[in-house]
Order: structure tokens, then sequence, then C-alpha cells
């Protein structure tokens, strides 16, 4: 965020013949605003998001993939707001002190809003990621990304859900492009979309934060008092994305804009055409009987490493 001068007004504010100070400048938006109207700009962009990529309504059964971090709780309290039938989904990853503090502070907040908050505790399910990373040579990020996704589709299919939305940003989703791009890894691009609709076992994943910066994310949490964990997890450290977020944010910082029009842009000039490609057949897994575009799909794959 960019400081403001001194004496700039709230420009909704200042629409409306009032004179309230403004606390807040986006740059790439060239908008200064109050609080009250960083809020509800805030939620107005995200509907907006829900509406233009026909995400879900508010007759659907929305599950929330909550990590105690401030995006998946931002996002929460954002659908709770607007009106949507959302409930919680938390993963317990078993990563010691991370996984205890990142939990209770879900569980907390789903108190504060009323909302179920489920639970799976992924070491009575398989083996906690320490567990994991000790039994595979895949990297722990890829391994914990495997096993999320894929408790994440059968429970909220076995649970009657509808969609799952999930908190990524667009500091999260212009680093996933940044790399992907660099590698060139279609198979990956042509599925990175803000929708990822329903096919054959495959329930609905949305991202209804993809426009929305960390850093906007962070301040709409504080501004509406929320409590979230503000470590790393401790397996995340080296990992590529972290480098390639540094990257983007230090072209953010000289050209404000950079990460949107980076992002939308492949949405509107390259999705287009990859999205015609001809994808992989979706197939059932023969170990499981999950989606997979192969005959065994990653999660199992992954089981097969463990010790029996």
């Amino acid at each position: 965020m960019y400081k403001l001068k001194k004496g700039t007004k709230c420009r909704i504010c200042k629409s409306k013949g009032k004179n309230e100070k403004a606390i807040i400048y986006l740059p790439h938006h060239r908008l200064a605003l109050c609080k009250i109207h960083f809020i509800e700009w805030f939620e107005k962009r995200i509907e907006k998001t829900i509406r233009n990529y026909q995400m879900f309504n508010k007759s659907d059964t929305i599950l929330v993939a909550v990590s105690g971090g401030k995006d998946s709780l931002t996002l929460w309290n954002v659908l709770n707001n607007l009106g949507y039938n959302a409930d919680g989904l938390y993963i317990d990853l078993g990563i010691d002190q991370y996984s205890i503090d990142s939990k209770n502070l879900s569980i907390s907040f789903s108190k504060k809003i009323g909302r179920k908050l489920h639970i799976i505790n992924l070491k009575e399910k398989l083996a906690s990621i320490p567990e994991l990373n000790k039994a595979t040579n895949k990297p722990t990020c890829s391994a914990c990304g495997t096993v999320k996704r894929y408790f994440m589709n059968k429970f909220a299919k076995e649970s009657g859900y509808s969609i799952i939305a999930t908190g990524h940003n667009l500091d999260d989703e212009t680093a996933v492009l940044f790399g992907n791009t660099i590698h060139w890894n279609i198979d990956y691009l042509k599925r990175q979309y803000p929708v990822l609709k329903e096919e054959r076992g495959f329930i609905r994943k949305v991202k209804p934060l993809c426009k929305i910066t960390e850093k906007e994310s962070a301040l709409y949490a504080f501004f509406n008092n929320i409590s979230y964990i503000e470590y790393e997890c401790p397996f995340s450290e080296g990992a590529s994305s972290i480098e390639y977020k540094r990257i983007l944010s230090l072209l953010e910082e000289n050209h404000p804009g950079t990460k949107l029009q980076f992002y939308t842009n492949f949405l509107k000039r390259m999705y287009p055409i990859l999205s015609e490609e001809k994808h992989d057949d979706l197939k059932k897994c023969v170990v499981c009987g999950e989606p997979s575009y192969t005959q065994i799909c990653s999660f199992c794959k992954l089981k097969e490493n463990l010790p029996k």
C-alpha cells in the first residue's frame, strides 16, 4: 500500500458531499478510501467476481477450505456477510504448533460467525505432513496440495456440498501463473482459471479472491478484527512460489497494477486459446475410484510410499 498525501479525502465520501479522511490508497485502482468504504468496496469486488465468473448463487451449498490464514477466513467472512450458505472445512495437517494454532483460530472464527466447521485429521486418515515428508521424495508443498485437494473433493461430495471455495488471492495466482509460464507447463496453464467446473466426480472449485491482493486481504482482516495465523508454514521455506511473489512485488511497487494486468490479460487473451486444446481424458482411479487423469491418482501413488 502506498502512503497517502496529507489531507486526502475518501473518494466515495467526497462524491456524497462528506468530508471523511481516507486511510488507505489503492494505487492500481487509483482509489483513496476510508475504513467503511474500503470494507464496502472489498465485499462488492468479491461479489462482482462471483457474478462475472458465474461461480455460484445463493441456493448453492458452499464449502470454504479454511486454513486459519487471513485469506480463507476473510473469504468465509465475506461470503457470510453477503448471505451465501457457506460452511468451512479445516484439514489438520499435523504440523506441530502451526497446526494447533491454525486449527484453534479456525474454530474460534467459526463460532464468531455462527457457521459450521468440519475438521479432518490427516494423521487419522493417512499420515501427518511431517510423516509424509519423511516417506516420499515428492516436495512437501506438492504432497500437501495433493492430499488437501483429494480430501476436500471427497468430503464435499460425500457431504452434499456443490461448491468448494478456496482463498487463493491475486498474489497466489500471479505467482503460479509466472512459474507455469517460465516452465511452459501447458497442462497447468489450461486449468488456471477462477472456476474449475464440476465434471465426473470433481466438485466445482472456485477462487473468489483471485483479484484481491494479499495486502488488501490482510487489511480487510484487520478492519474486521479477524484473528489469523501470522507466521508461515515451516515447510514453505524455500518454496519457489515465495520467490516468484517477491519478484512480482518488486515489479508491482514500481509499476502499480502489473499483477492485475498480468493475470486478467492471461484470462482474457491466453486462457481462451489454451482451453480449446484437447484435455486429458478423465478416468477413475483403479485403486480408490476417485476421479483421476491417470490410471492411479496422485493421492494413491503417494499412499504407496507410506510404510505398511
